[in-house]
């Protein structure tokens, strides 16, 4: 075959090269950092992740997780990056950002077959190409897709979470342990106490703070619900947060020896311990505000903020109306569209939807995955939807295939459906690559 073009270098576009070069098929990828810089990203290396530093749950019995066991049978370089270089996170797979990201620009960049070029892709490929340039795809191109499809893109706004030094942390003020997990031995994540007044003035302050001036540009904003500012949460209703990022469930407070009030998480950042992340506080308001807030909790009274929270802009397209079932644009067969842009949310769902646009152009004769998979159903998802407000989804057992035997129990159902996909993509593996 040709050279297959492949624009943009994060997760979808990295394992699409991946996929097809190892396959003896010539790449070239196209990554326009550092010649033009977006609005989430901080350095030029191939895979950053600008949000979370989680892919989340690693249990089999969950349908990420589930689909991080086939993305591994399908062979996957991003999660072989993430093993490499993942770092306790209970049972979440949670990875050193900095590591991971000079783990997957150093595998592509040595790859014989794949030829990474640095610049802003402003027209479209006349050969087989893989738009995988994700939800900050430049104005540019952008603009060309629009014309391509002829009809408006979706967006929403994405936020990010602030970073904390943990050693400049209010001492006392937090205790070790993961959610649901004994507190004998020290758990992956600090967990700062809230107590009622606390939690109540931290939800006055967040609906009184300022937002960043370039999010109002629009008087309101489509916030994706999975991930949601936490002041937006705030908004929706006093106790949402406590029922979402900050809650307490699952954690003992050992001062107590009871459920605390509310919890905000902390996340590592990477393997020294010492920074990390505000789960699910990620944000839109002003860096001053961020300050005044973040200063009132009084684990944060004297703590140094290695990156404050930010929000930006997300793009995708209406997938289902303009892709085929092999990701193929229904106008323009020698396009496909992968990843968050093709209306999958999520570090695990844009890679499984890369691999499965680098299979499709390389493997003569391939089908999609059964939907009795999570890949096949989030593909399905994604280019057989029939619905008028479509919207990115992330993994979850409603995109799979019924069970022939209705189970009432959730656990057992869940193991039900997480063995039928083991098998599912086990065949799938041996009828089309093997």
């Amino acid at each position: 075959m040709n050279k297959i073009h492949i624009v943009g270098g994060g997760l979808a576009g990295c394992e699409a090269a991946w996929q097809i070069s190892k396959r003896g098929i010539p790449v070239v990828l196209y990554e326009m950092r550092p010649v033009r810089t977006t609005a989430a990203h901080l350095t030029d290396s191939l895979g950053e992740l600008v949000c979370s530093n989680s892919l989340r749950s690693d249990k089999e019995t969950t349908a990420v997780g589930t689909l991080k066991r086939e993305l591994r049978l399908l062979d996957s370089i991003i999660l072989r990056c993430a093993e490499e270089t993942r770092i306790p996170a209970g049972g979440a797979l949670g990875v050193d950002r900095k590591r991971f990201a000079e783990a997957v620009t150093s595998f592509i960049s040595n790859q014989p077959n794949i030829e990474v070029v640095r610049e802003e892709i402003t027209k479209l490929p006349d050969g087989e190409t893989i738009i995988a340039s994700g939800p900050l795809t430049s104005p540019t191109l952008t603009k060309e897709l629009f014309e391509l499809f002829g009809t408006d893109h979706l967006n929403f706004y994405d936020g990010i979470s602030p970073i904390v030094d943990a050693e400049t942390l209010t001492p006392g003020s937090f205790f070790e342990a993961d959610r649901y997990d004994s507190q004998e031995e020290n758990g992956d994540y600090l967990n700062v106490v809230m107590s009622q007044s606390e939690y109540k003035m931290l939800i006055h302050d967040l609906v009184s703070a300022d937002v960043k001036p370039h999010l109002e540009e629009e008087k309101e904003p489509n916030f994706f619900d999975g991930c949601l500012p936490i002041e937006e949460m705030a908004r929706r209703g006093v106790d949402t947060p406590r029922f979402g990022p900050l809650k307490p469930v699952g954690l003992i407070d050992p001062k107590t020896g009871m459920e605390p009030y509310a919890v905000l998480q902390l996340r590592k950042e990477d393997l020294t311990g010492k920074l990390y992340n505000l789960v699910g506080f990620q944000t839109q308001l002003s860096i001053p505000d961020q300050k005044a807030v973040l200063k009132k909790i009084p684990a944060f009274e004297n703590a140094v903020f290695v990156r404050y929270g930010s929000a930006h802009r997300n793009t995708y397209i209406e997938s289902p109306k303009l892709l085929n079932p092999d990701l193929t644009c229904v106008n323009r067969s020698n396009i496909r569209i992968a990843g968050q842009l093709a209306g999958v949310e999520g570090y695990v769902e844009s890679t499984a939807c890369g691999l499965m646009a680098g299979l499709f152009v390389s493997v003569p004769g391939i089908e999609p995955p059964p939907a009795t998979t999570v890949i096949g159903g989030l593909i399905k998802y994604i280019t057989q939807t029939e619905t008028k407000d479509f919207q990115p989804m992330k993994a979850n057992w409603g995109v799979v295939s019924e069970l022939e035997k209705r189970i009432r129990k959730k656990r057992i159902k869940k193991e039900k459906l997480a063995d039928r996909s083991s098998t599912a993509i086990k065949e799938y593996v041996q009828t089309f690559l093997q």
